[in-house]
């Protein structure tokens, strides 16, 4: 039945505004996680290209370690990626919570 079946699109936008498709995905080797690599894994789960299980499991990754992607893209861009500016985004965030 056509309610079983998951269909999934065959590319949906990066986070640069390039075509994303399973092959121009990061290799799952990935060992070395920049922000544009990191944007580009969120980009595919919230476009439907990935589940957040087949993109934890393909890449190595915890569900935490990957809703933390997910969070600092929402909440800060792909600026929020940066492993150095995460306190400083996290710090803003809290301030605006308490406003």
């Amino acid at each position: 039945m056509i309610e079983n079946q998951e269909i999934r699109p065959a590319m949906v936008i990066g986070p640069l505004g390039e075509p994303l498709t399973l092959d121009s995905l990061p290799p799952p080797s990935t060992t070395r996680w920049v922000v544009r690599r990191k944007a580009e894994v969120v980009a595919a789960v919230n476009g439907g290209l990935l589940s957040i299980d087949e993109a934890c499991e393909r890449y190595g990754l915890t569900l935490e370690e990957f809703a933390g992607w997910q969070r600092a893209v929402d909440r800060s861009g792909m600026q929020g990626l940066r492993v150095t500016r995460i306190q400083h985004y996290r710090e803003l965030y809290e301030r605006q919570l308490k406003y």
